[in-house]
C-alpha cells in the first residue's frame, strides 16, 4: 500500500490553517518539487511556497507554529517570503522558482518581466559554476555517492533551463527533456534518471563526465548571445 500523502486533502488543510494564521495577508501559495510535478514518492518532501504581503520575524514564528499543527510535519519544507523581497530577488534565482512552482492561490506573473535572456543565461552560469565546484570538491575530499547524486539532480534542473533558452519552452519532467536536448545534456539527464531510479553509482566516470560538462558550460556561457 502506498504511503504517498493525499496531497489535495493535505493542501486543503494547509490553506485553512494559513487563512486562520494570516488571513488576507497571503499574496501567493504554490507547490513545488515532486508533488508539484506529480512524481512524489513516500519519502518526497512537501515543498510549499508562501508569499505574504510582508514578512517579519514574528510572521516566521507564527508560520512555524502553524506548520507544527499539520500532519506530515517532517516532510514539510519550501519557501516563505514577503512580496517586496521576492520582487527584488536576484532574477537568475527566480527562473526555476517561477517555472517549477504550481500556483494554488494567486499568481507569480509579476516576476515574468524579470526573467529576460540575461537572467536565464546568468541562471545557467551560476548553476554550472556551483556544480563544477561541488564536483571537484567531492572528487577530492568528500568522495560521496550521495553528493554526486545531488549534483546530478542539480544538473538536470540546469538542463531544463538550457532547453528553455534554446527552445522557449519549459519542460517540467526530466524524462521529457531526452528527445529535445543535445547529446551532452541527454547524458546528464539520463544519468540523473538512472540514479534516481536506484541505479549504481560509477563514481569516477560519473564525476568526470559531470566535471567535463560543467566546465564546458562555464566556457559557453561566456560567449552566449542574446536571441532576438
Amino acid at each position: 500500500m502506498s504511503n504517498v500523502v493525499d496531497i489535495s486533502t493535505w493542501i486543503n488543510t494547509f490553506l485553512k490553517a494559513l487563512d486562520e494564521t494570516f488571513g488576507d495577508r497571503v499574496w501567493f501559495v504554490g507547490l513545488q518539487g515532486s508533488y508539484g510535478r506529480g512524481e512524489a514518492t513516500e519519502t518526497s518532501d512537501i515543498d510549499m511556497v508562501v508569499i505574504l504581503d510582508e514578512l517579519s520575524a514574528k510572521d516566521v514564528e507564527a508560520y512555524n507554529r502553524m506548520l507544527n499543527t499539520l500532519s506530515h510535519r517532517e516532510l514539510i519544507c519550501g519557501f516563505l517570503s514577503g512580496k517586496d523581497e521576492l520582487l527584488k530577488w536576484e532574477p537568475a534565482d527566480l527562473f526555476q522558482f517561477y517555472y517549477d512552482t504550481k500556483p494554488i492561490q494567486g499568481s507569480l506573473d509579476e516576476l515574468l518581466p524579470l526573467l529576460d535572456v540575461t537572467a536565464i543565461v546568468r541562471a545557467i552560469k551560476i548553476s554550472v559554476c556551483n556544480i563544477y565546484h561541488g564536483c571537484v570538491h567531492n572528487m577530492l575530499y568528500e568522495k560521496s555517492e550521495d553528493i554526486l547524486r545531488g549534483l546530478y539532480k542539480s544538473a538536470s534542473f540546469v538542463v531544463q533551463t538550457i532547453a528553455f533558452w534554446q527552445t522557449g519552452n519549459y519542460i517540467h519532467l526530466q524524462k521529457d527533456l531526452l528527445p529535445v536536448v543535445a547529446s551532452d545534456e541527454r547524458q546528464i539527464v539520463d544519468t540523473f534518471l538512472t540514479l534516481k531510479n536506484g541505479g549504481a553509482v560509477d563514481f569516477e566516470n560519473m564525476s568526470e563526465a559531470l566535471f567535463a560538462w560543467s566546465k564546458n558550460w562555464i566556457a559557453r556561457t561566456n560567449c552566449m548571445y542574446v536571441k532576438e
